[in-house]
């Protein structure tokens, strides 16, 4: 394997790295810096992709080096932050061994989306589309969710509720292995002319993020859900 082969390998463990920092933080507490990781880990997860079509350094371990740590930062990381939420919630107690098992449901995020990737990586359907909601595209709507209720001061005092987690955790568990279309953002130019669905979210996530900060993506990920599920088809 040449030296190149190595470059999207290395920012592709940098993903990795981002996940397993992120779950620290939860651990530790500061599900805000948790929230944060994970969108470097996008950041990382989006040049690691970049890196291989510029140097030409596809290969087969940097697809399973991929999608393994995806596992961690789109779904190990995002299902301890949404742990965190339950937790911090009014909830019904079930308790086994001195564990409280409510907010372990938690966990289906994680067990779904490796269910999601696996499907991915034997799909060659999923081109120019998905077939699912993205793992990156669940961790990053979760991720929004401690950013947007620190904005507003509720951080803490289990604002969202128990009950609104768990839903958000089934909905989008249900979504990452469905057969909805979603729509991607890989352009073959950035001409207006064939991107309009992808230009107009663009624009709308724009707007709502000057406007309304980190308010605004949780809203833009339910825009995305919407868009896709009314135009991914005839983007075809």
């Amino acid at each position: 394997m040449s030296l190149k082969q190595h470059i999207p390998n290395t920012i592709t463990c940098g993903n990795l790295v981002s996940g397993c920092l992120s779950i620290l933080f939860v651990a530790s507490g500061m599900p805000v810096k948790a929230a944060i990781m994970i969108f470097v880990a996008g950041l990382f997860d989006f040049l690691d992709g970049f890196a291989a079509r510029m140097l030409h350094a596809h290969s087969p371990i940097g697809a399973d080096l991929d999608s393994l740590s995806d596992v961690v930062s789109f779904g190990v990381a995002p299902g301890f932050i949404m742990y965190w939420l339950m937790s911090h919630a009014q909830h019904p107690e079930i308790m086994l061994f001195g564990l409280d098992l409510s907010p372990c449901i938690a966990f289906l995020l994680p067990v779904f989306s490796a269910i999601r990737l696996a499907k991915f990586n034997i799909d060659d359907t999923q081109k120019t589309s998905f077939r699912g909601i993205p793992a990156p595209g669940m961790a990053i709507f979760i991720a929004s969710l401690p950013l947007a209720l620190s904005q507003i001061g509720h951080l803490t005092d289990g604002a969202l509720g128990y009950w609104v987690c768990l839903g958000i955790t089934i909905i989008f568990s249900f979504m990452m292995v469905s057969n909805f279309r979603f729509f991607s953002f890989k352009m073959k130019s950035a001409k207006w002319k064939g991107n309009e669905v992808r230009w107009i979210f663009l624009i709308i996530a724009l707007v709502s993020f000057v406007i309304f900060r980190f308010l605004a993506l949780p809203f833009v990920m339910v825009v995305y859900v919407l868009m896709s599920i009314c135009f991914a088809e005839r983007m075809e």
